[in-house]
């Protein structure tokens, strides 16, 4: 059975398979996110924006609320080695 883009972006935070991309760190420091709002958002957010013209893989875009109960806007994709990268985040 295929998992969904959803459950397998949760899977890969549940497990920490992900890496946070330097642009995205930056961005989180300018919002005042951690990583445990980038957790909360894509384990209790939904995909907003699914984009497949990127020659490096789909993004998906995932909304949801950060620690702190602000609306926030997370990119990410999967890497060839199975590993999500956050590309963004952001306060909405």
């Amino acid at each position: 059975m295929k998992m969904k883009a959803l459950e397998k972006i949760r899977q890969a935070v549940r497990e920490q398979r992900y890496r946070i991309s330097d642009h995205a760190d930056d961005e989180m420091s300018e919002d005042n996110l951690e990583a445990a709002d980038i957790e909360r958002v894509l384990l209790s957010g939904e995909i907003a924006r699914k984009f497949t013209r990127d020659p490096r893989g789909t993004r998906y875009e995932v909304i949801g609320k950060s620690t702190d109960g602000r609306w926030t806007g997370v990119v990410c994709r999967f890497l060839p080695s199975g590993i999500l990268l956050i590309i963004t985040a952001y306060e909405i």
